[in-house]
């Protein structure tokens, strides 16, 4: 039986969450559907999300989740190694709605549990209302039977940090200090949770993310920790790119930092697309009160950086851009013992997220 731990925290009992690049038991995902997001019905963003899980097979297990009008939709469009099971959602982030998992040194398996408001909640939240995403995490949970830690008063989603397994934590201060997240906090008290509940020792905070009216920026689509006492972070020299600020300043700001082990980071450039992927006239989605809406001329966050690294392997954005062999390059030598896979992810990028964004991974045991 799962059971929701009160009273504790990770730290406290000897749970930390991994790196990302620790071995994996399985990838998690959700079915995208919700037509005021996602463009004609879904069924382009359906089919990316599909390409992702099949690239993902080649690696490692993977269960998508569905809603009970999707299930058979869903169960058909994927291979039968694919697992399917119905859950209820609000739409298809399990990234952030979805638990954070966490190990012990004695074979143990837990989670983090925390409270999703849609990136904002009724301050500047992407949608309402949100209250099956979530349960999400409880529910994989459940399914896992994992014991979970609840976060009642705390606000956090698995994209706006990321962790190097040996007590750093990296995010962003545009993402966790917004008045839509815990308002009722200060910077210390935000990095005392994040420590208690990561089980980690340092926190080093990058000021800006690229996706200010979304996710109010996310590190996963500017930086991540490739192993640790290293990182990666988008960079570009143009001048003219909307992200050529946030990534200037994030890549000095990382060069800066020292982590919890006391090891100046080490950190590879990624390039950035050279063209915008934008929101064009043949934008056809719902129009929904409460529902960002998607404008002619919208700039998305197309960030190469917003990958998945899974056992062997690292799956990679592609957007159709003269730079999308250079990222699949660059990537490869900052991992040098795992296949690089590059998936068409354009049509994932309109609803507002990516590679990253849609998974969750759950690690060995």
């Amino acid at each position: 039986m799962a059971k929701r731990i009160a009273g504790s925290t990770p730290a406290l009992d000897g749970y930390r969450m991994p790196g990302e690049f620790e071995e994996q038991e399985k990838i998690w995902m959700i079915w995208p559907e919700r037509p005021d997001n996602w463009r004609d019905g879904a069924k382009p963003a359906q089919e990316a999300f599909a390409a992702v899980a099949k690239a993902i097979r080649e690696f490692e297990p993977i269960t998508v989740l569905a809603s009970s009008a999707q299930y058979m939709n869903c169960r058909e469009q994927l291979p039968e190694n694919i697992q399917v099971l119905e859950i209820s959602n609000n739409d298809a982030w399990v990234r952030d709605c979805g638990p954070s998992f966490l190990v012990n040194d004695k074979g143990g398996l837990r989670a983090c549990d925390w409270t999703f408001n849609a990136w904002g909640g009724l301050v500047d939240g992407l949608y309402f209302p949100w209250d099956q995403d979530d349960m999400v995490a409880r529910k994989i949970c459940e399914l896992e039977q994992v014991d979970s830690y609840r976060t009642d008063n705390f606000v956090l989603e698995g994209g706006s940090f990321h962790v190097d397994g040996e007590g750093t934590v990296l995010t962003t201060e545009m993402c966790l200090l917004s008045e839509g997240r815990n308002p009722h906090m200060t910077k210390e008290q935000i990095e005392e949770k994040l420590c208690a509940y990561l089980n980690c020792q340092k926190v080093l905070w990058v000021k800006d993310g690229i996706d200010p009216d979304e996710t109010n920026g996310h590190i996963d689509d500017v930086a991540c920790f490739i192993r640790p006492g290293e990182a990666a972070c988008i960079y570009t020299e143009d001048e003219m790119s909307p992200f050529y600020q946030a990534s200037q300043e994030a890549y000095r700001d990382m060069c800066e930092m020292v982590d919890a082990k006391g090891r100046k980071l080490k950190v590879h450039k990624l390039c950035c697309p050279k063209e915008m992927v934008t929101i064009s006239g043949d934008f056809r989605i719902d129009r929904v009160e409460g529902t960002l809406p998607r404008e002619d001329g919208d700039i998305c966050i197309a960030s190469y950086m917003n990958f998945l690294i899974v056992n062997g392997g690292v799956i990679v954005p592609q957007y159709g851009d003269e730079n999308d062999a250079l990222a699949l390059e660059q990537i490869q030598e900052m991992f040098p013992e795992r296949k690089v896979v590059g998936v068409f992810t354009r049509e994932i990028v309109y609803g507002g997220g990516n590679i990253h964004c849609i998974t969750q991974q759950q690690p060995k045991v």
